[in-house]
């Protein structure tokens, strides 16, 4: 029964693409079959796997509108075991179209139904707003990972997107469970991104991954390259960092 999980954060800049890049590679390096579908319009997870977003004919647009089939958008990732579904440039109009539809929050949950058993895990790259896109990926996940980066303003929007969160339980998907904050953009060398941690950890205890994303230049180089982290230096922090992410997730979903 594969998992479904989203990745999402309003916020823009926490590392939510380089998340679900990173750990759908990871996960595929760990003999796990994903699925990793774009719903950010910027395109920017196709683009990190190496998909030219520009000849894309079939992707997460056609299947939130429900005229083409996940089958058909399925592209096979350079990374091992990663498929990926990616964003149609008309993906940006997808709201507005949505929003006289009837049951506008299921169409992913209802189109993802057809392939969920043939994937452990699917995960989503939600765009940086609490709009529709982001509403129907809550509503599809099992689970949503919450990227938050070690910097200064790193709790503000994260009371909103929990409210979020609870609001798709209450009405949507109460089976919705928060997979875990992760954080990101980790430096040892700054105090304050050790208040962050501090903070975070205290507040959040349980819900906080005990893998912490540090801050790597290899990890910012590799979407340039159209590789994930793993292909582009395995041997990196980066890597290191995800692959502990990945089985600890696997983990977490084996008990």
């Amino acid at each position: 029964m594969g998992k479904i999980i989203a990745i999402a954060n309003q916020k823009g800049g926490v590392g939510k693409t380089t998340t679900s890049v990173n750990l759908a590679a990871s996960l595929g390096v760990l003999e796990k079959k994903v699925l990793l579908i774009d719903a950010d319009p910027q395109a920017n997870a196709s683009s990190g796997l190496g998909i030219d977003v520009e000849s894309v004919e079939i992707g997460t647009y056609q299947i939130l509108e429900h005229s083409n089939t996940p089958q058909e958008a399925i592209i096979k990732s350079t990374s091992p075991n990663v498929d990926v579904i990616p964003a149609h440039i008309d993906l940006v109009a997808i709201e507005i179209e949505l929003v006289d539809k009837e049951n506008r929050e299921y169409m992913l949950k209802q189109a993802l139904e057809k392939i969920k058993e043939e994937y452990d895990y699917i995960l989503i790259d939600c765009a940086p707003s609490l709009g529709l896109l982001t509403l129907n990926a809550l509503t599809a996940a099992d689970s949503v990972v919450i990227p938050i980066q070690c910097e200064y303003f790193a709790l503000e929007g994260l009371g909103k997107l929990l409210n979020t969160i609870k609001s798709v339980q209450k009405i949507h998907n109460p089976s919705l469970d928060i997979e875990g904050l992760l954080l990101t953009m980790y430096d040892s060398r700054l105090r304050l991104s050790n208040q962050v941690v501090e903070e975070v950890q205290k507040h959040f205890n349980d819900m906080v991954f005990k893998t912490i994303i540090q801050r790597n230049v290899k990890l910012s180089e590799a979407p340039s390259f159209g590789e994930s982290i793993i292909a582009f230096d395995a041997t990196s922090k980066g890597a290191t960092n995800y692959i502990s992410l990945a089985e600890e997730i696997i983990k977490k979903n084996s008990n």
